[in-house]
C-alpha cells in the first residue's frame, strides 16, 4: 500500500471502533458507561494482534494489546460467538472491567479478525457496593469470569447470564444489571458486521496487506523515535502511598535501557506484591509502558501492534507489577498503573529532558459507594474517578482539573448523579494553588463535596496523599490530595458507613511545576 491507501485503511478501521463506542454508549444502562465513558473498543487481526482502536481508555487498550493473542488462540470460534472474560490473570485488568470478544469471518474456517469491547461494570458482585473494595484476595473483588462463551451457536449461555445478572430468574437476560453486557454484545455484533462488510467489499488480500503495512509502518516509526534518544541506562523510582492494609511507601522502580532502535524496560527493584489490592498483572504494567512511548509519537500515528515491537518488558514474578494469583488487584489497574507512568516518565526525562513533563496528579481518586439490595429495596452501586492537575512541561503550564495518563473518562454530570443516586453535590471546583510553582506552573486539582441522602457503604481508593507529584528542572511539587468526612481527615484507602447528612470531600493533587 502507498501512503494514501494506508491512511485510508487505518482510518476505516479506527472509524469502526469509534462507531462501536458510540453504539455502546447509547445502549448502556449505567451512568458509569453512558456518562463517564468508562469503556474501550478495538480491532485485532486473526492472530490477536492490535489493528485499530478508538481514543478511549489507555489502561484498557494497552492491556488488551498485550494479552489478546493468548486470549483468542486455540478456541473453536463460530459465527456469532461471543467470548467474555474479566480474570486479571487470564487477559483482564481488574474484575469490574469486562471484555467481550466477537470473531469476524470472511468465508474461511478461521476468524480473519476480532472486534472487542471492554467496559467497567459498577456492580460485578464484590463484597462492597461499587465493586472496588478494600480487599486482600481476588475472590473478594467480585465475580471472576475465566474466558468462556457468553453466546455460542446463536444461544446465550443461560447459566452464565444468570450469574452475571445476579438472578436465577428465566428472564435474567433482560435485567438492568445485565443490560450493560447486552450493550457490549450489541457493539461487538455491529462492529463485526461493519468490518465483515468492509472486508467483503475490498477482499481478504486487502485486509492482510493493510495489516502488514500498518505494522511495518508502526514498527519503523517507533524504532526511529527510540533511536532519537541517547543510548544509555536510565533509572527512576517512585512510590505508592500505601496498600490500605498497613504497608507504606511501596516502590515502583524502572530501569530503561536504550540501545539503537530498541528499548528494554525492567522493573527489577519494584516492591514484592503486597497484601492490599494495589497489585497488578503484567498486562497492566505493559499498558502503562506502551502508553508512555505512544505519547512520544505524533498523534496521527495509527494504533497497531507494530508500535510495540521495539519495546521489551521484564518484571519479576510475584512483584507488585507482575502479581501472582490470588493477589487482590482492584486498585492496581487504576492507581499502580498511574505510578508506573510516573516512574517511566522519570526515567524518560533523563533521556529526553526537553520533552517530558513533571508528574501529574498520579491518582484516579476512586470513589465507590452504594447499598446492597434488600427485600424492600433494589439497592444501588456507583463508581467514579476524578481528575486533578496535569504536570507542567517545557514551554507550557499544566492543565487544571483533567483526567491524566491512564484514564480518559469524563466526570459524571451532577444532574445525572443526583437523578440516579441518593446524593447531592454541594461543591465541585478547582482546588486553587494546588499546582506546583515554577517557570511553568503545574495544573490545579479538583475538589468535590457530596452529601449522602441515604445510608451507604463507601470505599475510597486514592493516591498521592503522602507522596506529592514531583516537579522537574527545579519546579516545585504539586500539593498532595486529601479526603475529608464531615471536615475530618480520612485515609487515602478506607471504607466506612455513611449516614444521611454526612458530607464527603475528595480533593485531588495538583501537578508538578517545571523549571
Amino acid at each position: 500500500m502507498d501512503a494514501v491507501q494506508l491512511s485510508i485503511f487505518a482510518n476505516r478501521l479506527a472509524g469502526i471502533c469509534e462507531e462501536m463506542g458510540a453504539l455502546l454508549r447509547r445502549c448502556a444502562f449505567s451512568p458509569n458507561i453512558k456518562d463517564r465513558l468508562d469503556f474501550s473498543c478495538a480491532i485485532f487481526d486473526g492472530e490477536g494482534e492490535l489493528c485499530a482502536q478508538a481514543a478511549h481508555i489507555p489502561v484498557h487498550l494497552g492491556s488488551m494489546a498485550y494479552a489478546m493473542r493468548d486470549l483468542v488462540s486455540g478456541r473453536d470460534w463460530r459465527e456469532g460467538a461471543l467470548l467474555v472474560v474479566n480474570d486479571p490473570y487470564l487477559g483482564g485488568t481488574h474484575l469490574p472491567d469486562v471484555t467481550v470478544v466477537a470473531p469476524v469471518f470472511a468465508g474461511g474456517a478461521a476468524p480473519l479478525a476480532f472486534v472487542v469491547t471492554r467496559a467497567h461494570h459498577a456492580n460485578i458482585g464484590a463484597t462492597a457496593p461499587g465493586s472496588m473494595p478494600i480487599s486482600r484476595r481476588l475472590e473478594e473483588e467480585g465475580e471472576i469470569i475465566a474466558p468462556q462463551w457468553l453466546r455460542y451457536d446463536g444461544a446465550w449461555q443461560q447459566a452464565l447470564v444468570q450469574r452475571l445478572a445476579g438472578s436465577d430468574a428465566a428472564d435474567a437476560q433482560t435485567s438492568p444489571r445485565f443490560g450493560d453486557f447486552v450493550a457490549q454484545a450489541s457493539a461487538c455484533d455491529a462492529g463485526a458486521a461493519w468490518l465483515g462488510q468492509l472486508i467483503g467489499e475490498r477482499g481478504e488480500a486487502w485486509f492482510h496487506a493493510g495489516v502488514a503495512a500498518l505494522n511495518a509502518y508502526g514498527e519503523r516509526l517507533a524504532g526511529q523515535m527510540i533511536a532519537a534518544m541517547p543510548d544509555g541506562v536510565y533509572r527512576f523510582t517512585d512510590y505508592l502511598d500505601d496498600d490500605g492494609q498497613g504497608t507504606l511507601d511501596i516502590a515502583v522502580s524502572v530501569t530503561l535501557t536504550i540501545q539503537g532502535e530498541r528499548a528494554e524496560v525492567d522493573f527489577t527493584g519494584t516492591s514484592p506484591q503486597v497484601p492490599g489490592n494495589i497489585n497488578c498483572p503484567l498486562s497492566v504494567a505493559a499498558a502503562a509502558v506502551y502508553y508512555c512511548f505512544r505519547c512520544l509519537l505524533p498523534g496521527t500515528v495509527p494504533a497497531c501492534a507494530g508500535l510495540f515491537r521495539p519495546i521489551s518488558l521484564q518484571a519479576p514474578a510475584g512483584s507488585l507489577v507482575n502479581a501472582r494469583r490470588p493477589a487482590a488487584v482492584a486498585a492496581g489497574n487504576v492507581e499502580t498503573s498511574s505510578r508506573i507512568v510516573d516512574a517511566m516518565l522519570g526515567a524518560l526525562a533523563q533521556a529526553m529532558p526537553d520533552r517530558i513533563p513533571a508528574a501529574s496528579q498520579g491518582s484516579m481518586n476512586n470513589l465507590a459507594m452504594g447499598a446492597h439490595a434488600t427485600p424492600g429495596s433494589p439497592g444501588w452501586d456507583y463508581y467514579e474517578t476524578m481528575g486533578g492537575g496535569m504536570g507542567a512541561a517545557p514551554g507550557r503550564d499544566g492543565l487544571s482539573g483533567v483526567q491524566t495518563h491512564m484514564t480518559n473518562t469524563l466526570n459524571t454530570p451532577i444532574e445525572s448523579l443526583e437523578r440516579h443516586y441518593p446524593l447531592r453535590v454541594w461543591r465541585y471546583a478547582l482546588r486553587r494553588a494546588s499546582g506546583g510553582s515554577g517557570q511553568f506552573k503545574g495544573g490545579d486539582g479538583l475538589e468535590r463535596e457530596l452529601e449522602f441522602l441515604a445510608p451507604a457503604q463507601v470505599t475510597l481508593l486514592t493516591e498521592r496523599r503522602r507522596h506529592a507529584p514531583w516537579g522537574l528542572a527545579g519546579g516545585a511539587s504539586g500539593k498532595p490530595g486529601e479526603n475529608r468526612l464531615n471536615g475530618a481527615p480520612v485515609p487515602g484507602k478506607t471504607t466506612f458507613q455513611a449516614r444521611p447528612g454526612d458530607r464527603l470531600t475528595v480533593a485531588s493533587a495538583g501537578g508538578g511545576g517545571y523549571g
